[in-house]
């Protein structure tokens, strides 16, 4: 296992050399994206519009951040577990999205679509939501708004922590 400090704006670069369990300590802009939120995008999509940001190159997180409290980037901000997400993913890494990070296993379609598009998907530790928030800088809500803590937004890591729990060759941490 090695260690990383990468950049989102670079990670894609990185995607083909990053092996299960690896470290990787990620910098730059990562977006919130939870069930609802998904679907709003997907609305988004399938009726010619764009969705909120772009998604080619892009690093979503499946994460609620609690509200803000007074003097701090965000709130609370852990992992969500990602199997939610499984319906929407493939089509989202068809269309470049470079990493996903969550919490638990990925189905097959979408360790395929990872394998297919040369991406990765990212572990964060999960109930320890709050020492998360101490790598989380920026934090700007996006859209859909009225989805309160599933509304879609942009942040900024700094070293946040992570595991490459399925990299581009379709290797698993969850394989038996």
């Amino acid at each position: 296992m090695k260690e990383y400090y990468i950049n989102t704006d670079e990670l894609k670069n990185y995607c083909s050399v990053l092996k299960t369990g690896d470290k990787v300590y990620l910098s730059g802009t990562v977006y919130t994206a939870r069930d609802a939120a998904h679907k709003r995008i997907f609305e988004l999509l399938d009726s010619g519009s764009k969705p909120p940001f772009d998604i080619n190159g892009a690093v979503i997180y499946y994460a609620g951040p609690t509200p803000t409290p007074h003097n701090l980037s965000i709130g609370s901000c852990g992992p969500t577990t990602s199997g939610r997400m499984d319906v929407y993913t493939p089509r989202l890494l068809d269309m470049g999205l470079c990493a996903t990070i969550g919490k638990g296993e990925r189905n097959n379609e979408v360790v395929n679509a990872i394998v297919r598009n040369g991406a990765v998907y990212l572990c964060a530790i999960g109930g320890a939501g709050a020492l998360a928030a101490l790598c989380i800088t920026e934090c700007q809500v996006i859209a859909f708004e009225d989805l309160g803590c599933e509304s879609v937004k942009k942040l900024k890591f700094k070293d946040f922590p992570l595991t490459v729990a399925v990299d581009s060759n379709g290797n698993s941490i969850f394989s038996h």
